[in-house]
Order: structure tokens, then C-alpha cells, then sequence
């Protein structure tokens, strides 16, 4: 499938921007799997997945545990616009960085 290139400004945000890179290819990631690989504090992720959340990059869900605490785990995913939006995004880089290229 072929995806038109377009930049956008709301998802170029570092932390957003790798939130959306490592859930794209996943069915859905823990908050806490996300938090420990992209080296984030709570708040931080918190703040950054309830902002592509208002936008509907993404969804969350929590799901409760087994655990004697009930803990509840929180779930997030990327929504097909979500998706859609990210592609864009990477293709509009892509051709930004080939129009950089120095001639020899």
C-alpha cells in the first residue's frame, strides 16, 4: 500500500513520535513495557499517551490482574488513524532526508 507523505507537527514530538514507532508494528504493549523500553518515567509516558489518546492515535485499556493486589494493567494500541498518520509521517522523513543528500 502506498502512503502519501505528509508531516505532521503533532506526532514530531520525540517522546510521541517513539511511543508511535514501537507500538506501530505490535497488536499492543503494556504501559509498562513501553515505559521500560523507551526509558520514560510515569508521568512522562502518562502525560504523552493521554495527549495521542485526545488525538486517537491511540487507545488504552486496563485489564485487571490475577495478583493478590488486583492490580490493574493498563494496555495501550495504536488506532488505524493512529497508524495511518505515523506513515505519513515516516514518508514525509524519508523524503526530507533523501532531498538532503549532498550531491558528490
Amino acid at each position: 500500500m502506498s502512503v502519501s507523505p505528509a508531516f505532521h507537527d503533532e506526532i514530531h514530538a520525540p517522546n510521541r513520535l517513539r511511543i508511535l514507532s514501537l507500538l506501530r508494528p505490535l497488536e499492543g504493549a503494556e504501559f509498562t513495557a513501553v515505559r521500560e523500553a523507551l526509558d520514560l518515567s510515569d508521568a512522562n509516558l502518562s502525560k504523552t499517551i493521554k495527549t495521542l489518546a485526545e488525538l486517537q492515535y491511540v487507545t488504552t485499556s486496563k485489564l485487571a490482574t490475577s495478583e493478590r493486589d488486583r492490580r490493574r494493567r493498563t494496555s495501550v494500541r495504536i488506532t488505524q488513524l493512529g497508524a495511518k498518520t505515523f506513515d505519513e509521517h515516516v514518508a514525509a522523513l524519508r523524503e526530507l532526508v533523501a532531498g538532503a543528500e549532498l550531491p558528490s
